[in-house]
């Protein structure tokens, strides 16, 4: 699933980066609890493995896409996408 069919399937009509509507995500968002506060959405799930992932769109942001995730032992891991396809950031916090 790529961005542009996430931010389809939630109603999110805001503009992104052009190389970030095709970027490949996983489909388990599309299950996920959508919510907003002010400019920013979270897209929010919980695996069979008690993995807690979520998904946080905000346009207006440096990183306007980041990807957290949450394991059972409680350390974090995720992504953080910036405004050009070569500005990516490995963090294991927010």
């Amino acid at each position: 699933m790529i961005l542009k069919e996430l931010l389809d399937h939630f109603n999110i009509d805001e503009s992104f980066p052009d190389y970030l509507l095709d970027e490949s995500f996983n489909e388990v968002f599309l299950e996920g609890d959508l919510s907003k506060t002010d400019n920013c959405y979270k897209i929010e799930i919980k695996t069979r493995q008690d993995v807690i992932h979520t998904m946080y769109l905000n346009p207006d942001d440096d990183f306007p896409v980041k990807v957290m995730s949450k394991l059972p032992n409680g350390k974090l891991n995720g992504i953080k996408f910036g405004q050009t396809k070569d500005d990516l950031t490995f963090v294991n916090r927010l």
